[in-house]
């Protein structure tokens, strides 16, 4: 039967509004912590280490962190009044601060160095929301030329983690890049592979969760995962309102943060503009602004449970974009998850058993798929025009130079070096820079020799 005339069918909810039945949610939200748990946990454990603390208060610090990234990741995909993008975005620990706060650890005394850090991550991210209504304008310097260049640099920059976590994660280990490591990651690749083709339906889906777990059960036998966290972690744990001490402000150690709270919303569009083309609801201005308020709010919560700046999280992007999954509740879902994992240290310590180069194996996949999504979104960007594949070229030659050549910026002042050292910051600075130059600026776009020549990119 016809609808009648001016009334208008009703929409059909968007995948990423639709909600899964429990168990899926459950299993497709733990996949995605499963993903990001390495890299959630890394940053509080370098930063530990760094300002001297003992082992029993860096377990307490990588939980914290996990609790504070499950709070952020609650207000960008549920979100509430203008804050959260209310897409499937998991946000957690950016490591972009890591080297600033071992900077600013090194110039207090050792009691100092957290309350210092923690004050400084507060006021950023405090600075950061205030700052999301105007950074937010700057959507419309990311047509697909710069947005497909940044989007294959995030992935790009993060197969060199998949790569080191593939021989072990730590380079001062005597097993590091050892064929037992490698061996486990190329089977552990091979078997979500395996997986990803032959199975059918939501288990298909999973394929990334079920690659981790059957490398982790091969891993058994090799002796690779390590128990001792689990017998040694207690079984409740509430990450205590500044444990290391009231936040202390410091304005070099301000400055500092602030400059990272610009990187870390440099990224963050990136990957919102990203997410929003593999789910088919590109990000708008509004979108935008959204989600970066979002990450200045978790990030200046976080230090009352002593956790530090949040930042979306590019692994868990490439994750949807392989299983199709686009549900935000998927991720809220992952959220609750961290939070659980936060308050209880024991079921924290199971997740970690996942062996890192498991981890490694299965992040080529995850990160190989961003990087192919930045090059299909360049299939949008008029590359026909000399132009526009000037400005990929060199765009994608800065951003790989920090990995290529990690001492390339050495000589560089250090409030450079957190832009320059940032592959994915640095190639979208030049990405904008060069499409202002070449497609703005009031520069005539040369003609196209076809019959029928492609819009202008704007």
């Amino acid at each position: 039967m016809n609808e009648p005339r001016g009334v208008e069918p009703e929409a059909a909810t968007h995948p990423v509004d639709q909600t899964l039945p429990p168990a899926r949610l459950i299993g497709a939200g733990l996949q995605h912590v499963a993903a990001m748990y390495a890299g959630v946990v890394a940053p509080p454990l370098v930063v530990g280490i760094g300002v001297g603390l003992s082992t029993a208060d860096i377990a307490f610090l990588m939980s914290a962190s996990l609790f504070a990234s499950g709070i952020a990741t609650l207000l960008q995909t549920l979100g509430f009044w203008k804050i959260g993008a209310r897409l499937p975005f998991v946000n957690g620990v950016s490591f972009a601060g890591v080297a600033p706060m071992l900077a600013i650890a090194k110039a207090q005394s050792p009691e100092d160095a957290l309350p210092v850090i923690y004050g400084a991550v507060m006021v950023a991210g405090v600075f950061g929301f205030l700052l999301a209504p105007w950074f937010c304008k700057l959507v419309r310097f990311f047509p697909p030329i710069v947005t497909g260049t940044v989007i294959t640099l995030i992935g790009v920059s993060l197969l060199p983690v998949a790569f080191n976590w593939a021989q072990g994660g730590n380079r001062k280990a005597a097993d590091y890049g050892s064929l037992t490591n490698i061996g486990l990651a190329v089977a552990s690749l091979l078997i979500t592979v395996v997986l990803r083709r032959f199975l059918r339906g939501f288990l298909k889906q999973l394929s990334i969760l079920l690659g981790l777990v059957a490398g982790t059960l091969i891993s058994l036998p090799l002796g690779v995962a390590d128990f001792s966290g689990v017998t040694d972690a207690d079984l409740i744990g509430f990450p205590t309102p500044f444990h290391f001490g009231a936040p202390q402000f410091a304005a070099a150690a301000i400055v500092s943060m602030c400059i990272v709270m610009l990187v870390v919303m440099t990224e963050s569009t990136a990957d919102v503009l990203a997410l929003g083309e593999i789910v088919e609801r590109p990000a708008d201005e509004k979108t935008l602004a959204a989600a970066l308020r979002a990450d200045g709010l978790g990030t200046a919560i976080s230090p009352f449970f002593n956790g530090f700046a949040a930042s979306a999280f590019a692994q868990n992007v490439g994750l949807v974009a392989i299983t199709r999954i686009r549900s935000r509740f998927v991720v809220a879902a992952a959220g609750g998850i961290l939070i659980l994992l936060g308050l209880c240290p024991m079921l924290a310590s199971l997740v970690a058993l996942i062996p890192q180069p498991v981890l490694g194996g299965v992040g080529i996949t995850l990160f190989g798929t961003i990087a192919a999504s930045g090059v299909q979104t360049l299939t949008k960007a008029s590359l026909e025009r000399g132009d526009n594949v000037l400005i990929v070229a060199i765009s994608l030659g800065a951003g790989i130079i920090p990995m290529a050549a990690p001492e390339f910026y050495h000589a560089f002042p250090e409030s450079m070096r957190i832009i320059l050292d940032s592959g994915i910051s640095a190639g979208c600075v030049v990405a904008v820079l060069l499409n202002l130059a070449f497609n703005h600026l009031g520069r005539t776009p040369e003609p196209v020799p076809s019959e029928a020549a492609p819009q202008p990119v704007h």
